[in-house]
């Protein structure tokens, strides 16, 4: 599982001209399931994605996770986070999980998330036009098969 963090001021979803999903300040998530990702691997990234202590405190210091400051997420299924550029021009993408075990891992990922926070999200599969202020910027890489 393959998720980038970024911290926002305000991030949004459009799909067919119509918002999906929209918050304020909290995190962006985009976010790729890989063909061995399981319940572990949701476990891990919920509690790493909650607990983050990335939002500044008094002092201007990264010191307060989402949840210290009441913030939201907008959780958008991202496939291409698996693309393979080694060969060629063109990006592979075997290396994702299949549409059926992403689609449930996706909405198994956003059930937890939504234990701890508000969840916005986009619709698996479509296409969607995602607007954000990256606030910082703050963009961080998580990988669940490297802890």
């Amino acid at each position: 599982m393959k998720v980038v963090i970024q911290r926002v001021s305000e991030a949004s979803v459009t799909i067919d001209g119509q918002i999906a999903g929209a918050i304020q300040q909290g995190l962006l998530l985009l976010v790729g399931f890989g063909p061995e990702d399981g319940q572990e691997d949701l476990d891990y990234a919920v509690r790493k994605i909650t607990q983050m202590r990335i939002f500044s405190d008094a002092e201007d210091k990264m010191n307060l996770a989402l949840t210290d400051i009441q913030g939201s997420i907008l959780s958008i299924s991202q496939f291409t986070l698996f693309a393979a550029t080694k060969k060629g021009n063109r990006p592979a993408f075997t290396g994702a999980a299949k549409p059926y075990l992403a689609s449930d891992l996706y909405d198994r990922f956003n059930l937890m998330l939504a234990q701890h926070c508000p969840v916005e999200k986009g619709v698996f599969g479509a296409d969607m036009k995602v607007s954000l202020v990256n606030d910082g910027p703050v963009t961080i890489l998580l990988d669940t098969k490297e802890r």
